[in-house]
């Protein structure tokens, strides 16, 4: 007991030592080192929260250990992995070159690896790749799809473009839509480097340092990265930590420490740099004109908080975890790492802003219930599946004669009517649904709490009289990837799917769609079953054919 009370003290005190040029008022102090402490527990992994106002560090603080092992506090020479947050450095290297003559945003980037996709006829630029609007099927996805997580395997770059180099389709026409890919800007550190003549992690290393950031690179070689590492924590009933394997870059694994990132907003708010040009910096900061994107730009996202134009990115390597917030309109940034899966970077970080901005704290600009009660709905009434207009599915059944929510990645949710037509999540409140019938008599399910502003979702009605359930069944291949997918029918709508070795419950919506896990699965042919689209997060139009 007496052991865990010191290292409390340690890191408060160690907190409340670490302020340069504070011109943060007495209150705003003090309310930031609570949020700063609010999610450490004693003898827990922790964070570290830095904010730069007008081209001054105003504050520096950290909490928590970065190593449980040998009880290493983290501190300012702490390096994080600070995930996709380093998209935007790749961006500045490719900016740098385009700066120089020596890159074009409108050049394709089959002339620099002429094996990329051959048979696609129009152009993937450069500029696709930094906006995410190339098409190109994100590299993580595809190896879940294939049964493996980015922790169970070691890869590279040159492993990345050998198995890109195999792929054919993409998501949807090059410069047609938005789709966030990590593959964009693996292929952008690749490019970097065959035009600069040297690797990408040189290339970078020297930017770094002339920006004064001496503690931050790229690693492409995971047993030997240098420095202080907070190593990333998970707790599963206890704190545990797993080891990094990764040797990708461009995408991600930016090694850096919080003081490295605040030299970073410092030079990004005055614009003053010796050795990188001060129109590069400001042109990284806005977004592309040409590409018809206005909330994504130089590896960095375009948005608003609380009605202050914000610019941001976020990244998450598992428990490492990292945030920017930028608001332009007060020059103020806001940065926080962490190696605490209890941590979520955004939450913290939005906290510190309405302590900073003068916004009221906690405040919500969404209604968190509904604003009048309706007509009464039984659990008969409501027992189905429900799905928004971009799939995402609830299913509601009756167990016992209770209704309960289930959701794909949760436990079944049991829920307790609270009025007529509303009910909420037994062990949190706060989590409503409220039951409305349409003109059109669809219902629909309002979903309310404090965390999202309400979204809906409406109760499908698919006709399946005649509907032969056992047609679906078969297997399935993808050529490019070499997955198979198995479809068994088990009973109703229910039917059990392995991908890659791995089962997975289906979930018949319609005759044509099948939901598994968070895939949906369309099929092709309405008389028979031997082609089917497999839809993911950032993987669209995946084409598997009758394995029969």
């Amino acid at each position: 007991m007496r052991s865990t009370l010191i290292t409390s003290i340690l890191i408060l005190l160690f907190v409340s030592c670490t302020q340069e040029n504070n011109n943060l008022t007495e209150a705003e102090h003090t309310a930031i080192d609570s949020i700063l402490v609010s999610d450490v527990p004693d003898g827990a992994p922790g964070l570290a929260i830095g904010i730069v106002r007008n081209g001054s560090i105003i504050y520096e603080g950290y909490a928590g250990y970065a190593s449980l092992i040998d009880s290493t506090l983290i501190g300012p020479k702490t390096r994080f992995n600070i995930a996709s947050n380093g998209k935007q450095f790749t961006a500045l290297a490719v900016l740098q070159l385009v700066y120089h003559n020596k890159l074009n945003l409108d050049e394709d980037i089959r002339d620099f690896i002429p094996t990329l996709y051959p048979e696609v006829e129009n152009p993937i630029t450069i500029q696709h790749l930094l906006t995410h609007k190339s098409g190109i099927r994100d590299y993580y996805e595809i190896m879940s799809l294939q049964g493996k997580q980015w922790w169970q395997f070691t890869a590279d770059n040159r492993d990345v473009l050998d198995f890109l180099e195999d792929q054919n389709d993409l998501n949807f026409e090059p410069g047609s839509h938005y789709l966030y890919s990590n593959s964009n800007y693996i292929l952008l550190a690749e490019i970097a480097g065959i035009v600069s003549e040297t690797s990408f992690t040189a290339l970078t290393d020297e930017i770094f340092e002339n920006l004064g950031m001496t503690s931050t690179s790229f690693e492409d070689d995971y047993s030997d990265i240098p420095g202080d590492i907070a190593l990333p924590y998970f707790n599963f009933s206890t704190w545990s930590s797993y080891s990094w394997f990764n040797n990708i870059v461009g995408d991600g694994a930016l090694f850096s420490t919080l003081r490295d990132q605040l030299i970073w907003e410092q030079t990004l708010q005055t614009r003053q740099s010796y050795l990188i040009s001060a129109d590069i910096i400001e042109r990284s900061q806005h977004p592309i004109s040409s590409s018809g994107i206005e909330n994504y730009g130089y590896g960095i996202e375009f948005g608003e908080y609380k009605d202050e134009e914000l610019i941001f990115h976020a990244g998450a390597t598992g428990a490492w975890k990292a945030i920017t917030y930028r608001f332009p309109g007060e020059n103020v940034s806001i940065v926080t790492l962490t190696n605490s899966g209890k941590v979520i970077p955004e939450m913290t970080t939005k906290s510190v802003a309405d302590v900073l901005l003068e916004k009221e704290v906690a405040s919500v600009s969404h209604l968190l219930e509904p604003q009048e009660e309706g007509e009464r709905v039984g659990v008969q009434d409501v027992i189905g599946i429900y799905q928004t207009d971009n799939g995402f599915t609830f299913r509601f059944v009756d167990i016992e004669s209770e209704l309960y929510l289930l959701r794909d990645g949760r436990n079944d949710t049991q829920l307790i009517r609270e009025s007529a037509n509303v009910f909420q999540q037994w062990n949190d409140p706060s989590f409503k649904l409220e039951f409305t019938q349409d003109p059109d008599s669809s219902m629909k399910v309002t979903a309310y709490h404090t965390s999202h502003a309400p979204y809906s979702l409406t109760k499908l009605k698919p006709d399946f009289s005649g509907f032969d359930f056992k047609k679906l069944n078969g297997s399935y291949i993808n050529e490019e990837s070499n997955v198979r997918c198995e479809i068994t029918h088990i009973e109703g709508q229910n039917y059990r799917i392995q991908l890659s070795d791995r089962d997975y419950a289906g979930l018949l919506l319609k005759p044509d769609l099948l939901k598994v896990n968070s895939y949906m699965i369309h099929f092709k042919n309405d008389n028979k079953a031997d082609e089917l689209i497999l839809d993911g997060d950032r993987i669209k139009g995946v084409l598997f054919k009758s394995a029969k």
